[in-house]
């Protein structure tokens, strides 16, 4: 499969089966758009069709990951003012989609995360399985200081990540906090210098990329599945995941290289 790069989103498979999608739109400080949002989605399906990716790396050009929704640019022009409920009708195919998508999708994704990181993409980095931000990033739930309420799954991921008291610092009273503190509270995997970013995130990327990735995407699915399932119908899924894990070629390889004293060399399949 051949991944093209989209307006204001390039995108390329590395060799080592890491799919890197990087916002590009620095002069807005990569605030998505309705356009960018429909060119992440459908990557990121085809990456989850596609077995040659094994894991996947969101980045971003300049000095900020997203400042959040390019509302403004919504907002401008001489089109018609949409007819009521045309939000509750556009958000479940795009951006809800989206982090529903980066959720669920069963190969592990990366962020690499610096300067602002500001709604929905404060959300792309929570929906990913590992997000690495620089320690003087900004943080920030802008909603209720622009008198709307939080969307793209905030009032879902925060309280699942940092608790409810502090979502509610974020999501309620519009606390900014750094990269630092993001990492102290859990909302993302590791807080570096600004510099190093790019470096440990590819690094954990391409790690992922190496490791068993059919595995790898049943235990994400185990993880978000058991949040809300009750015990006895988890146990169906660990059974599941366990039964399609151990007739995997990378199973195999996991158990010859432990009776061989070896580092296992995973395929993916």
């Amino acid at each position: 499969m051949t991944y093209d790069s989209a307006p204001h989103l390039g995108v390329s498979l590395d060799d080592d089966g890491v799919l890197r999608l990087r916002l590009d739109k620095p002069a807005k400080r990569n605030a998505l758009d309705d356009d960018m949002v429909a060119a992440l989605t459908n990557r990121v399906e085809e990456a989850g069709r596609d077995e040659a990716v094994r894991s996947i790396l969101v980045e971003a050009a300049g000095d900020h990951f997203c400042s959040g929704f390019d509302i403004v640019g919504r907002n401008t022009g001489d089109a018609p003012r949409p007819r009521v409920g045309s939000i509750q009708r556009r958000l479940p195919s795009q951006a809800h989609g989206l982090i529903a998508l980066l959720c669920s999708v069963q190969v592990p994704v990366v962020c690499a995360a610096r300067g602002w990181i500001a709604g929905i993409g404060l959300h792309l980095a929570a929906a990913a399985d590992f997000t690495v931000v620089a320690d003087d990033a900004t943080v920030w739930e802008p909603f209720s200081q622009r008198g709307f309420t939080p969307d793209s799954g905030g009032t879902w991921l925060l309280p699942r990540l940092v608790g409810h008291q502090r979502a509610r610092e974020l999501l309620v009273l519009g606390r900014r906090i750094d990269g630092a503190t993001a990492a102290e509270w859990g909302l993302v995997h590791r807080a570096v210098a600004g510099a190093e970013v790019d470096d440990v995130a590819g690094a954990l990327a391409r790690e992922l990329a190496a490791g068993p990735t059919v595995a790898l995407g049943l235990t994400k699915w185990l993880l978000h599945a058991g949040a809300s399932a009750p015990l006895d119908e988890h146990l169906r899924n660990e059974a599941f995941a366990m039964e399609l894990s151990s007739r995997s070629e990378d199973f195999r390889e996991g158990l010859e290289a432990f009776t061989e004293k070896r580092d296992p060399g995973f395929r993916g399949r």
